[in-house]
C-alpha cells in the first residue's frame, strides 16, 4: 500500500513556506512526548525556546514530539503562531499561539513518518514535507504511555520524575496503596539499591520523594549522587519492583523481603545499602 503524505492533510490554504517543523527530541532530563501527553503549558515552552540562532523565523511552527521506542515515529503537536520575538538567545524568547483551527482535531493524534539526517531538528518545512508520509491516526488522543504493570516497571529517574510531576493518574493509583520492595540500579556501574516502602507510606508515595530529591534521603544514594552529579542519576538510575503486596500486609513481612533481596543482589558490598 502506497503511503499517505503528510502534505494531503494539510489545509489547503496553508503555505509550508511559511512554517518551521520542529522535531522535539529527549533533550537529556524529559521526553517532549511526556509535556505534550500530559502538560500544555510545559509543551508550550518545548515549542518557544530560542537556541544560539533564530530558527523559529517564520510565521508558525508545525510541531511534533519523537516517539519514545521508534525515532522515526512522531507525534503531533499542534501548529503555532509566532506572535512575538525577542533576541534574547537560550530562553523562552518566542511568543506563540496555538492555532486550534489549523488541524486541531489531529493534535496528539496524527502520528508522523519521518527520517532525519544531521543534528538540526528545526527546519524549513517545505524542504522536508515530500518525505513525510502518515504512520497513524488514532481513535483517542494520546496522554501519554499507559501504566505498565507492576511486574513491568523499568523506568529512569528521569521518567519517575516526570510521571510525578504529572502526577499520572494511572500510575498513581496502581502505586500509591501498595506496599513494595523496589530495586535502583545505576545501569553504567551496576551497582544497586534495595528499598522498600511499608507503614503508611505506599510506594507512590516512596518514588514521588525520589523524583523530589533524587536519593530518597538514603546514606548511600547520598554519597553516589554527591560524586555522580543530577545529570547521571536522572539518566543512569533506574527503578524496578521485585515485590508488592496491598496495605494490609504486615509490615515486618514486608522487611524481612527487602533483607533477602539485599543478599540475592548483593547490595551492601556491591551496592549502595549501608544496613
Amino acid at each position: 500500500m502506497d503511503p499517505i503524505l503528510l502534505a494531503t492533510l494539510l489545509p489547503s490554504d496553508f503555505n509550508p513556506i511559511q512554517c518551521k517543523l520542529h522535531f522535539a527530541v529527549f533533550n537529556g532530563e524529559s521526553f517532549p512526548i511526556d509535556a505534550l501527553g500530559n502538560d500544555p503549558d510545559q509543551w508550550q515552552r518545548w515549542n518557544s525556546w530560542r537556541n544560539v540562532n533564530d530558527d523559529f523565523n517564520r510565521r508558525f511552527i508545525f510541531s511534533l514530539a519523537q516517539d519514545r521506542h521508534d525515532p522515526t515515529r512522531w507525534l503531533f503537536g499542534g501548529i503555532w503562531e509566532v506572535v512575538g520575538r525577542r533576541p534574547e538567545p537560550r530562553q523562552h524568547s518566542y511568543d506563540i499561539i496555538l492555532r486550534e483551527d489549523l488541524m486541531g482535531p489531529y493534535i496528539k493524534r496524527l502520528y508522523v513518518r519521518a527520517t532525519l539526517a544531521g543534528r538540526n531538528r528545526r527546519r524549513n518545512m517545505e524542504a522536508c514535507l515530500s518525505d513525510m508520509t502518515v504512520s497513524m491516526i488514532a481513535e483517542e488522543r494520546y496522554e501519554g504511555d499507559p501504566f505498565p504493570g507492576h511486574d513491568r516497571i523499568n523506568h529512569s529517574l528521569a521518567e519517575i520524575q516526570t510521571i510525578v510531576r504529572q502526577a499520572r493518574p494511572d500510575w498513581r493509583i496502581a502505586l500509591e496503596h501498595m506496599k513494595g520492595v523496589y530495586v535502583i540500579h545505576d545501569t553504567g556501574t551496576g551497582e544497586p539499591y534495595v528499598g522498600s516502602a511499608y507503614g503508611d507510606t505506599g510506594i507512590w508515595q516512596r518514588w514521588s520523594q525520589y523524583a523530589r530529591t533524587l536519593h530518597g534521603d538514603n546514606i548511600g544514594l547520598k554519597a553516589h549522587l554527591a560524586v555522580k552529579g543530577e545529570d547521571y542519576f536522572q539518566k543512569t538510575m533506574r527503578f524496578a519492583l521485585l515485590e508488592f503486596w496491598s496495605m494490609r500486609t504486615d509490615d515486618q513481612h514486608v522487611i524481612d523481603r527487602e533483607t533477602y533481596w539485599k543478599g540475592v543482589l548483593v547490595s551492601r558490598s556491591l551496592g549502595h545499602n549501608r544496613n
